[in-house]
């Protein structure tokens, strides 16, 4: 399938026969093994991703500016708590001002809910999933109140004033003064004074639960918990059970300029593909029926390559394509032979040409996919991605990966390949390589999803043709990426060498690399550090130079600071055909279901 050609279907408009209804409930399927897991929004990287920030928290607490107006790029100013940033003269000063809308609790969104979360991120950025040292708020030479409803920050340069927005001050979610206490019965003053931060995050952070506990039954007490039932979103939440089934109701203090229809919409746990597709299946009627799920790749959804959706009679297909990027983290903190061969390039160039994503696109996701081949998503189309990305720069080449090996050094006679010639002269595997390494190297990925169990047997397969042996594990996806991340400079070992979420990154603002690849970034999985790589990070922040964008992922592409896996949407959407306002897509993922409604059939 082109690129051009990968997109939603058009939604069915209401006519006079299908009349919209107040009312009613709806169902979402949660991906296998991702139910919401936290609901404090300064998310450490352990829990930062798009079913926590984008899919659960932002319901209730929302950003300063939302990204995604009409399933296109860019800010919606009618949902954003503030108005368009002002801008001085020299580029280096934006002055931010609230509406004023309210929370829950009848106080006023205001400057000290803007100061409290700026605060925390000085304090506790490393803690935070999207903080990327260097930026913000490491890059500003002030932040002050200047009025009840204004603040104002100070460059310690001129930057981007794209990425300033996009990437910068969508990072602020307003946070209430009822959350500003270090007890249940001790005020504090974490918006004025950052002595206090560290007491209120620890505090809030007890409220949250134990961030990777799979049995927190805190979850079950977030409902009614004085923090956590003081929101500003269209949604408040009504329970949580255990099993990670999430019930939301309408705030109905909610200033925004659109209210939920819907009475409740409910997230519900999924253990496997095959049991939501079972569930869809069944059809979108009855008390356990899901009226927007998702297509699973490798079960029914080889039917719409030839122009067919398997559940045409209840639902409607509509892809979820967002801006993201696929790969396998890569752990460049391994300290055992595994970590030190995987820090050698070649050896990373060698296993991505072993990756087929082209059969993968054809024959798992039925043309619903597309490359990764760098760091800038190929989806959708822009004069953002590098000529050069687009000619296929590392394809799949079993005899070059072979290559690559052999002249460093490995006898690639067998699977795994043996390490002949260790040292780091020319033609030698590489330092820390001893003679009789072999190339074998742990695959861990996430449990019950079919297409992705069939990539990763495809890519073991392939890989092990070029003399890479991958030991392949699966496991529930919430505990395995728990697990599997640590803090940069924890004493405790990081002994896994790959793994896979089926994941990757959904650009929340401007397609940089700063929180993701730059060095010490809270979101850099693999802890992946290149001098060259922070230089040229840097240079995409200051300007809008499109050469910059392209210098940058050229490189990064060619290190492979990751393995590149298939590009394909967040989901193939099965919508129940009676509940519309779904389209158009947010191409950030985030969502908005207080659009919603039912029409009368």
């Amino acid at each position: 399938m082109e690129l051009s050609t990968m997109v939603a279907e058009p939604a069915e408009a209401a006519s006079d026969s299908q009349l919209p209804i107040d009312g009613g409930i709806a169902t979402w399927a949660c991906h296998p093994g991702f139910p919401p897991s936290a609901i404090f929004p300064f998310t450490p990287p352990e829990r930062f991703g798009i079913r926590n920030p984008y899919e659960f928290q932002m319901l209730m607490y929302r950003p300063l500016y939302w990204l995604g107006k009409d399933g296109q790029p860019g800010v919606d100013y009618d949902l954003s708590l503030a108005e368009p940033p002002e801008w001085s003269g020299d580029g280096r000063t934006v002055t931010v001002t609230l509406k004023p809308w309210t929370w829950s609790n009848g106080e006023t969104i205001c400057a000290d809910n803007v100061m409290f979360w700026v605060n925390m991120l000085a304090v506790k950025g490393p803690r935070y999933g999207a903080y990327a040292p260097g930026y913000f708020p490491d890059n500003l030479t002030s932040y002050e109140k200047i009025a009840a409803d204004k603040v104002r920050f100070t460059f310690d340069k001129a930057y981007s004033k794209t990425w300033v927005l996009l990437n910068q001050l969508t990072l602020i979610i307003p946070m209430p003064k009822a959350w500003d206490r270090s007890t249940d019965n001790t005020p504090a003053n974490a918006s004025g004074d950052l002595a206090d931060v560290p007491a209120v995050y620890d505090y809030l952070v007890s409220q949250n639960g134990e961030w990777t506990s799979e049995d927190n039954e805190i979850r079950t007490r977030w409902a009614a918990s004085p923090i956590w039932s003081v929101v500003n979103g269209p949604w408040r939440l009504k329970s949580y059970t255990l099993d990670g089934t999430v019930t939301f109701v309408p705030n109905e203090h909610y200033c925004g300029p659109i209210k939920p229809c819907l009475d409740e919409f409910r997230q519900v746990p999924i253990s496997s593909d095959g049991q939501e597709y079972r569930l869809l299946q069944a059809g979108p009627a009855g008390p356990d029926a899901i009226q927007i799920g998702y297509l699973p790749f490798g079960m029914g959804a080889e039917l719409i390559a030839d122009g067919v959706n398997p559940l045409a009679e209840h639902y409607r297909l509509v892809p979820q394509i967002a801006r993201v990027i696929r790969f396998m983290p890569i752990n460049f903190d391994n300290p055992t032979p595994a970590g030190r061969i995987l820090k050698q390039a070649y050896v990373r160039q060698a296993l991505q040409c072993t990756l087929d994503q082209d059969t993968a696109i054809r024959d798992i996701f039925h043309g619903y996919g597309y490359r990764t081949n760098g760091p800038v998503p190929m989806v959708p189309d822009s004069d953002l991605v590098s000529p050069s990305q687009r000619s296929d720069p590392m394809p799949f080449d079993i005899q070059r990966a072979r290559k690559l090996l052999a002249d460093h050094g490995w006898d690639v006679s067998s699977s795994p390949a043996v390490c002949v010639r260790p040292g780091t002269g020319p033609g030698c595997a590489g330092e820390g390589i001893e003679a009789g390494d072999k190339l074998s190297f742990s695959l861990r990925h996430v449990e019950g999803n079919v297409g992705l169990g069939q990539l990763m047997r495809q890519l073991a397969a392939d890989a092990a043709k070029a003399g890479i042996e991958l030991r392949l594990e699966e496991l529930n996806g919430s505990v395995m990426v728990g697990q599997d991340h640590t803090e940069a400079g924890s004493d405790k070992p990081r002994r896994w060498d790959l793994h896979c979420w089926n994941g990757g990154w959904v650009f929340y603002g401007h397609p940089t690399g700063e929180m993701v690849f730059k060095t010490g970034a809270s979101s850099n999985y693999g802890h992946y550090s290149d001098p060259k790589a922070d230089e040229l990070i840097d240079k995409t922040v200051v300007s809008d130079d499109i050469n910059a964008l392209h210098e940058y992922q050229d490189y990064l592409a060619d290190q492979v600071p990751v393995i590149w896996t298939p590009g394909f949407p967040v989901r193939l959407f099965e919508v129940a055909k009676n509940l519309r306002g779904v389209e158009p897509i947010n191409p950030y993922g985030l969502i908005n279901p207080e659009n919603w409604y039912y029409v009368q059939e």
